[in-house]
């Protein structure tokens, strides 16, 4: 059972990665491209977007990884607590004036990632 929980976290990663990384990058840099920002702003801004890319790569490689009993579960601990805080934060924004945020996904696939892979431990 253990293992079927962290193949649907690295999962739910993987294609939060892939959506993220790729059509949300698209979406999210053609608005700031058309913007008055200044260009080190939108370069930075680049960067920011694919900082959370890399860690939906690094949750997806951590519950692969303990699934196939290469690493100690334990590694899973901060890919539980980032991905956990990650959705809190979120729903917090979300609810102090940041509404859109509700209706993003990035809530409940953080959240959702976090709940299996802390099934599986």
């Amino acid at each position: 059972m253990e293992f079927w929980f962290l193949i649907i976290a690295s999962s739910i990663s993987l294609i939060g990665m892939l959506f993220h990384g790729i059509v949300g990058q698209q979406k999210y840099m053609g608005n700031i491209n058309k913007s008055a920002l200044e260009p080190l702003t939108k370069s930075l801004s680049l960067v920011s977007w694919h900082t959370f890319t890399v860690f939906l790569f690094v949750s997806f490689a951590s519950c692969v990884l303990v699934a196939f009993n290469k690493v100690s579960a334990e590694i899973l601990y901060p890919i539980i607590s980032t991905n956990l805080l990650g959705s809190f934060l979120f729903v917090a924004l979300g609810l102090t004036g940041h509404k859109v945020l509700l209706q993003m996904p990035g809530s409940y696939l953080m959240g959702f990632t976090a709940l299996f892979a802390y099934m599986a431990i």
